[in-house]
């Protein structure tokens, strides 16, 4: 539901065969897959989570096209044996406890110059028959609203930002709608939560 605004983001910043990357969070596969397939064997992804079982997952289906290594770290903790040239979370921030400081990590992990991509979500923002969403076991579940002054806290220099939501009645975006919320909306019509992308560098 969200792929588009992943590959928006990785076409703006011209993500290219043989970069290193790190993919924060990666537990659930599309950021570190999507990766992997545009930098080819000559490049590299750290596949990083708390869940070590969702991380090795992930990092197995990103290997059939890159070089990948795994590691258990909390977005917080983050350190990583060499610096990168892409840093990337998604639906992340939304969960843990200081997103500034994940972000501050984030941007110590990338080269001078490098990237920075986190894609939040607006989750009262999203409607299912025109009431609000809500998402009560996040602790930030509107970061996306303040993920550009977030970014720019961190000490990166923001180069895009924009905000994409998939719609629909039934379908695709209610199949998804119920595979994360366990609820069928039916026939009613859902605006999914605007997913929130900043593209940002590290100054050089």
């Amino acid at each position: 539901m969200y792929r588009r605004p992943l590959v928006t983001a990785l076409d703006r910043l011209g993500l290219r065969e043989g970069w290193t990357c790190v993919d924060v969070g990666a537990g659930g596969g599309d950021v570190s897959v999507a990766l992997a397939e545009i930098v080819g064997h000559d490049g590299r992804i750290y596949a990083v989570d708390s869940d070590p079982a969702r991380r090795d997952e992930v990092a197995k289906a990103a290997a059939q096209h890159a070089q990948v290594v795994a590691l258990t770290q909390a977005g917080e903790d983050l350190v990583l044996p060499e610096s990168v040239d892409l840093a990337f979370c998604r639906f992340l921030l939304l969960h843990v406890v200081d997103p500034l400081t994940v972000l501050k990590r984030m941007a110590r992990a990338v080269r001078l110059g490098g990237w920075v991509v986190a894609q939040e979500p607006i989750t009262s923002a999203g409607r299912v028959a025109g009431e609000p969403m809500s998402m009560p076991d996040a602790l930030h579940p509107d970061i996306g609203a303040l993920l550009p002054a977030v970014v720019r806290q961190a000490g990166l220099d923001i180069v895009d930002a924009w905000g994409e939501s998939p719609a629909g009645v039934g379908g695709a975006v209610g199949d998804y709608l119920e595979a994360m919320t366990g609820v069928d909306p039916g026939d009613d019509p859902v605006v999914l939560p605007p997913l929130v992308t900043v593209v940002a560098r590290r100054p050089a």
